[in-house]
């Protein structure tokens, strides 16, 4: 239960202030009442936030802990979504963003969009990748070579 708790409140802090909190306060910040104008977009809004449950679901179940960097998974996630690429929560993000800017076309929403992609990279490249390869050594390396960072493909070994 605690788990779930703690999982429940990662979402509504982190990804609920980057994807919900921050787009709604850039389309209303001039007074403005934001609405929707490209309804095909929610698809991927739902697509992006089904692919983030799968990937919460995979580091609570297998990793036993969230996405968070303070309270990590205990053991290496490598399946569901991680097993075709090896970020796919930003992606999911990112994702939810973009569709975002398109159900209201807003430009600014769309700029926050790609601001975020590069915040996200460079957290991945700087912090995260070398986090997980000091935290599960050989275990990481063998999944970097055969897991892409952002592209989702068929892993080329099947030992994951």
């Amino acid at each position: 239960m605690r788990l779930a708790l703690r999982n429940v409140l990662f979402t509504l802090i982190v990804p609920g202030a980057g994807a919900v909190y921050a787009p709604w306060l850039i389309l209303t910040r001039s007074g403005g009442s934001p609405r929707p104008v490209a309804w095909p977009a929610v698809m991927l809004i739902i697509g992006g936030m089904l692919l983030y449950i799968a990937c919460q679901w995979a580091f609570a179940t297998v990793g036993r802990g969230t996405p968070g960097p303070w309270d990590a998974p205990r053991r290496f996630v490598a399946v569901g979504p991680y097993r075709w690429v090896r970020n796919p929560i930003y992606i999911a993000a990112l994702l939810v963003l973009v569709a975002e800017a398109w159900l209201f076309l807003s430009l600014p929403v769309l700029v926050y969009a790609v601001l975020a992609r590069i915040g996200c990279h460079l957290f991945v490249v700087v912090y995260e990748e070398p986090t997980l390869q000091k935290r599960f050594g050989e275990e990481y390396d063998l999944y970097r070579r055969d897991v892409w960072r952002w592209i989702p493909h068929v892993p080329q070994s099947r030992r994951l």
